[in-house]
Parts: structure tokens; sequence; C-alpha cells
């Protein structure tokens, strides 16, 4: 059986799509202990070929040391009795930079069963993930800009009905989410979905008063309570 690991590689990232993956494959023979990398692995890895000569020592010396203890029990293990491994874990390359890294394999046994090769693929995430975090990084800064957006128009519609300031606005809206058990985006929501729609006019004048009366008996109550002085009735 060749050394050098002859099947192409395919690779595909949601986040990349089509930027393409860093991604190579390696043979270990696990006899001789020689180690075959693609030239993928060498860029990895921060060299190019010719430069070092691989060996699982190098290998694992590349792996973060918080990382480089259970990594290299799972490939022995695989060496040792055959199987697959999968291991995502932390590479430092030759110039310092971190990498986030997926490797696979699989022992490809002799006759009798024990492992002769450990057949793999190591593929960078670091750009995938990079972009995967930046973009949930951007939906939650969009998220929380039309969450404001929704609120400020509520505000903007109880102060108009009920001619109150913005504070006062806020206490209602914050009223109706608890009453409701509910977020103060989603009562926001409420109500400005209302407004927009003219044949619910009505509706929304009567949920607004509604809730103000509501809002105005829990102020009676709650000084009624500090006081000491009974509230009004139920």
């Amino acid at each position: 059986m060749s050394l050098t690991p002859s099947k192409r590689l395919l690779t595909y990232s949601s986040a990349l799509a089509a930027e393409g993956c860093l991604a190579g494959t390696f043979r270990y023979d696990v006899t001789s202990g020689e180690l075959q990398w693609s030239e993928e692995i060498y860029l990895i890895h921060g060299y190019h070929r010719g430069e070092v000569v691989p060996t699982v020592g190098l290998m694992t010396s590349h792996q973060h040391p918080d990382d480089r203890l259970r990594c290299r029990e799972i490939f022995d293990e695989v060496c040792r009795v055959g199987g697959f491994l999968a291991s995502y874990h932390r590479l430092v390359d030759a110039r310092r930079r971190e990498r986030r890294v997926l490797i696979s394999g699989q022992g490809l046994p002799e006759a009798d069963g024990k492992p002769l090769f450990v057949d793999g693929s190591i593929m960078d995430l670091t750009r995938t993930l990079q972009l995967e975090t930046d973009r949930s990084s951007r939906d939650a800064v969009a998220g929380a800009v039309g969450t404001r957006g929704l609120i400020e128009q509520a505000k903007g519609i109880l102060m108009g009905i009920l001619h109150i300031g913005s504070e006062s606005a806020f206490d209602l809206l914050s009223a109706y989410s608890q009453h409701h058990n509910i977020k103060i985006a989603h009562a926001a929501a409420a109500i400005v979905r209302l407004a927009n729609n003219t044949h619910e006019a009505a509706t929304l004048r009567s949920l607004v008063h509604a809730l103000e009366r509501r809002f105005a008996a829990r102020q009676d109550g709650e000084h009624a309570l500090h006081s000491g002085q009974p509230g009004p009735p139920a």
C-alpha cells in the first residue's frame, strides 16, 4: 500500500461558499513512523513543502498546549487498535497564529486487524468560524437596533394618544409586558401593528386606555401600600 495519500479531498463551508476551505490529507505509516502531508497541511501549519519533515511530534508540537494531550491520546489509540478519530482543536502555526482545525481519520488494518496506516484529513475552520461569529454579531446588533426602533415607535403612539411623556409611555409598555408576561419588544410590536392597521384604530385606543387604567390602578395600589392606606377596590 502506497504511503502517499492519493484520494482528492472535497470540502465545503457554508460560511465561505465558493471561496473554498483550506484542507488537506495525511497518511501515517504505523510501522515505520513515516508521516506524509499534502501541500495544504504544510500551509495550515505555516510551512511550505521542503521546509520541514512531517512527523507526529511536529504535528503534536503545533497543537495548543491545552488540547495537545487529549489529541495525542486519540491518535495513539487509533494507531494501536484502529477505528476512527475526530478532533476539533486549536493549532498554533509556525508564525504563532492560532487556527481552529478539525482533524479526522481512520486506522487502516492489515489482514490480522492491526492498523497499518492512519489516513486522515485536516480542515482549517478559522475563517469559517470568524465569518459566522461576525455574522452573528451583526445580526445581534441589527436585532437590538430593530427592537429599540419598535419600542420608540410604540412610545410615540402612546404619547400621541394619551398626551404623556416618554418616560410614562415606557412605564405603560413595561406594565403591558408584565401583565401579559411577554417581552417589552413584543408588547411594542403589538401596539405598532395595531397602529399600522387603519381598521384597528378603535381596538388600539381601547387597548391603550385599558392599559392606562390598569397602570393607574397599580400605581394607586403601590402608593397605598407604601403609605399604609387602603388602595382602590379591586
